[in-house]
Formats: structure tokens, sequence, C-alpha cells
């Protein structure tokens, strides 16, 4: 046991602890709001759910516009800084959160959270991909997610124990407290240590670089569709749901809340040690078919128990949901990054970022609507999309390189923690006196997003 605990250590560089850390305390706020927004809207300020779905909504399609902006100033000009001004945009709009009396009130300001929001994702996923190592990089981006969850765990505990919707007042507190969080995680930016930037990266290209990529156009569609029909789903209407369909109470929901995001925090690691080695698109796949399978016990719960038996059944129901989100964390974001070329990387993030706007502006969307005028319809309609999606991924595993198929086993490629895996001698090492030079792994790597084009014109010849 202590063997296996000391192997999910993921070894990385002290910088992207320093990272997760204000990640951790800013993603406290957000589990402070994320469970009561819409109920927020709609059993404290009055706005009909279909709307309150609406407004969230326009919270993703601002984040949709500025992402890409966000995304090319990341290139240019570096994501610390991008990601400092996302954080101070969003940090004022939830201080006037309290200040909410009519929809164009909320609406105003959740499109300035997504304008925030929109560069923030870009901007970090960015700057985590510069401070690992790329052979690190999938236990970087899952511990990311991890301590994200951790975060928002905690967050939505301690707001179901505060919220009350026959208070207003409560929420004011919320709203305050999820504003600090940001910028405290503004404060610990300031102590990461930014790699430079490579004189090879001053022309960082053009977006439309990125959208020849076919490879990787598909496969942000097929998040689109997960984010959509899956995380944004569970993560905005259930809460609705469970309150107003199945009677289950504000500390009840919060616990939800706090199970949802705390099966992440504490199986992340443990499933990235066991896709290593593994296909990714069946990872993908598999996450589907659970995904499906939770939402069917979900309507199972609201259409028979209310109260305390329905929150049990939500729990043991997102529980499993948040399993197979760990196969997400460990194999969507490290997989964009290797697609993508080092010098157009924020706009690759920014790219990737966006089929997360994309699916949290349908999801909530169209789901509100559906859960305003039949909340039992809601939940077979996503599991049957999440199948459908799964069955995508399996088709485009044959589009991906081959050596990008599978998530990097650490053991294979590193050796003993704090040695550099490139260092290690193979039998095209120049040091051989017949050996012909190894081609350089950027190189090489470079190539493979392209498809291979080099060698397959060698093969011909």
């Amino acid at each position: 046991m202590r063997a296996y605990l000391r192997s999910l250590n993921p070894h990385l560089p002290r910088d992207v602890w320093i990272l997760q850390a204000g990640g951790l305390a800013n993603m406290f706020g957000n589990g402070v709001i994320g469970p009561f927004l819409i109920i927020y809207l709609h059993n404290v300020r009055g706005i009909s759910l279909g709307l309150a779905g609406l407004i969230v909504a326009s919270n993703s399609a601002a984040a949709l516009c500025s992402g890409f902006v966000g995304g090319a100033l990341s290139d240019r000009v570096g994501p610390r800084a991008v990601l400092t001004s996302a954080l101070i945009v969003m940090a004022t709009a939830f201080a006037l959160f309290p200040l909410i009396r009519t929809p164009w009130h909320a609406l105003i300001l959740n499109v300035l959270v997504g304008a925030g929001s929109g560069s923030f994702w870009p901007s970090q996923s960015t700057l985590l991909g510069s401070l690992t190592p790329p052979e690190r990089r999938h236990s970087a981006f899952a511990q990311q997610r991890m301590t994200m969850n951790l975060g928002i765990a905690l967050g939505g505990l301690v707001a179901g124990a505060i919220a009350r919707t026959a208070h207003p007042e409560t929420f004011t507190f919320l709203f305050l407290l999820n504003a600090v969080t940001f910028l405290v995680f503004v404060g610990v930016l300031r102590l990461v240590r930014v790699p430079p930037r490579s004189k090879t990266h001053h022309e960082p290209g053009r977006y439309a670089d990125v959208l020849r990529n076919h490879v990787f156009l598909a496969y942000v569609f097929v998040n689109v569709i997960f984010i959509g029909a899956g995380i944004a789903v569970m993560s905005e209407l259930l809460p609705p749901f469970a309150k107003n369909t199945a009677h289950v109470s504000e500390p009840a929901i919060g616990v939800l809340w706090f199970v949802f995001s705390g099966v992440v925090a504490l199986a992340q690691l443990p499933v990235v040690k066991l896709v290593e080695g593994h296909r990714r698109m069946r990872g993908l796949a598999l996450m589907g078919v659970v995904w499906a399978g939770t939402f069917l016990a979900v309507m199972a719960g609201g259409a028979w128990l209310t109260g305390t038996q329905a929150a049990i059944v939500f729990g043991i129901a997102v529980a499993v949901f948040a399993l197979g989100e760990c196969l997400h964390g460990a194999i969507y974001a490290p997989l964009v990054v290797d697609l993508a070329e080092p010098r157009l990387l924020g706009r690759y993030m920014a790219l990737s970022s966006s089929s997360w706007q994309i699916g949290w502006l349908i999801g909530p969307a169209a789901g509100g609507f559906v859960l305003q005028h039949e909340p039992l319809a809601l939940w077979p309609a996503v599991a049957a999309i999440c199948l459908l999606a799964s069955g995508y991924a399996l088709l485009l595993e044959a589009w991906i390189p081959e050596p990008l198929r599978r998530t990097p086993h650490v053991d294979s490629i590193g050796g003993v923690p704090g040695t550099m895996p490139n260092m290690a001698l193979t039998t095209d090492d120049p040091l051989s006196t017949d050996a012909e030079p190894a081609p350089h792994p950027a190189d090489e790597t470079s190539r493979l997003r392209r498809g291979g084009r080099t060698a397959r014109r060698t093969a011909r010849r």
C-alpha cells in the first residue's frame, strides 16, 4: 500500500504545485457558487427556470468569444498576464451579483463573468503545459482536475451549510467570498516562475493554422458533446431538479456537490495510473457509457423518490459520474497538448476551451427549458446523447496518430523520478560509431501532428 501511494506522486515541478495551490483556492470559491447559481436566480430573484438556464448559458457565449482573444494573447504576451486579467474581471463581476434584481442584471453580470472565464481557461492551460515536461502532462492536468474538484467539493459543502433561499443575505456572503478567492489566485500567480519564451515563438501564427488540423477539430467536437450532454447538465441542472422536483434540501444539495467533486479529488490520480499505457479514445468511450447509466439513475430517483431517499440515489449517481469524469481529466487536455504545435499552444488551448463553452452554452440553455416543462424527460435524452458520443469517440481513434493514441506510461519513459527521460541512450545514439542521429523529439512530434506526411513520402519513394 505504501509503495502504491508513492506511485501516485506525479513528481511535478515546484511551480506547477504553486499554480495548483492557487487554483485550489479559486475553485473553493467557485464551489461556493456553483450548485446554487440557478437556485439563486430562480428561488431568490424569481427568474423562471428556462430563463435562468439561458442566463447561465450567456456566460458561456461570452466566454466563447473572449477565449479566442485570450488564447492569442497567451501566445503573444504570455499566459500569466492574461490569466491575471481574467481573474480580476471575474472577481469584479461576482462581487456585483448580490445587486441582481431583474433578469437583465443577471444577464449583464453573467456575460462579464464569461468574458473573464473565456480567457481564464486557455491561459491557465497554456501556463500549465509550459511548466510541465511532456511526459508528465497527463499527470499535471489530472492533478489540476483533482485540486480544482477538491476546492469545489469543500466550497459546495460550506455553501450548503450557509445558503438559505429564505435569507438572500446568505447568498451575498457567498458571492463576496467567491470574489475574494479570485484575488487570492492573482496573488499566488506572482510566485510562479514563468519559463522564458523561446525565440522560435516570436511568430505565433494564426488560428487558420490550427483549423487545418482536422484531427484536432474532430477531437474538439466530441468534447462539445460530452460537455454539453454530460458535465454541464449534471453540474448545472441536477441541483434545481433535486430541489424543485425531488424536494431535496439545500444542505443535502451541498452534500451532493461535495460528493460530486470529492470523488474526483480522491480518484483522479489513481485513475491516471490506471489509464497509463491504455488507448485514450476507448477511455472516453467508456466514460460516456458510465455517464449514460448515471443519468438514468437520476431519472429513477426523481420519478419515484423524494427528500432524503432521492438525495441518496442522486449521491450514488454523481459519485459514479465523477469516476467517469476522472477519465476525462486524465485523457482530454493532455491529448490536446500533444496534438498542438508549441508555437500555437495558446490558440490550441483556446479552441479546446471553446468546446467547454459551447457545451456549457447548449446544455443549460436547452436543458433548462426541458427541465421546466418535462423534468423527467431530460435525463434519458442526455443519456442517449452520451452513448452516441461514445460511438463517435471509438471511430475517431483511427484518425489519431498512432504514437499519440495511448496515454504515456511514465515508468517506461522516465525511470527514476528527478532524472531527465530524454537523456537515456538509444540504439540510434550518436555516440555509437555507426549510428544514425535520432530525430529531435520536437521535430518528430511536429511531423506526427501533421499526420506523418514525411514518413508516407519516404515510404512511397
